[in-house]
């Protein structure tokens, strides 16, 4: 972290999970006029996908897709809670990843 992030945190404790996602690879979409959200996602190897959508600290939604864009895997709750739960998936291709599908991904 930077002396920006160290102030952010101080301000908004909450947005230290977003720096460690930020610091593991994750890209956020830019932001839209009128639009109250954050959303980012990870690209794993092969097409799958986590996201996160986060409109408050105690508001946030992660979600992985399989290559197709199917739901295999979705929380909600807090962002500390959806990050924590995001960070320790098993990577995709691991035995005891989830896979199988539980819903359409955005935009299906």
């Amino acid at each position: 972290m930077n002396a920006v992030d160290d102030a952010a945190v101080a301000e908004f404790p909450e947005i230290a999970m977003l720096l460690i996602v930020r610091d593991g690879g994750w890209r956020f979409l830019p932001q839209e006029p009128d639009r109250d959200q954050l959303d980012g996602f990870r690209q794993w190897p092969e097409g799958w996908r986590d996201g996160l959508r986060v409109r408050s600290g105690t508001d946030a939604l992660g979600i992985r897709t399989n290559p197709d864009g199917d739901i295999v895997w979705e929380r909600s709750g807090t962002l500390t809670d959806v990050v924590t739960e995001l960070l320790s998936l098993p990577a995709p291709g691991d035995p005891s990843a989830p896979y199988l599908i539980i819903g359409s991904g955005p935009g299906r």
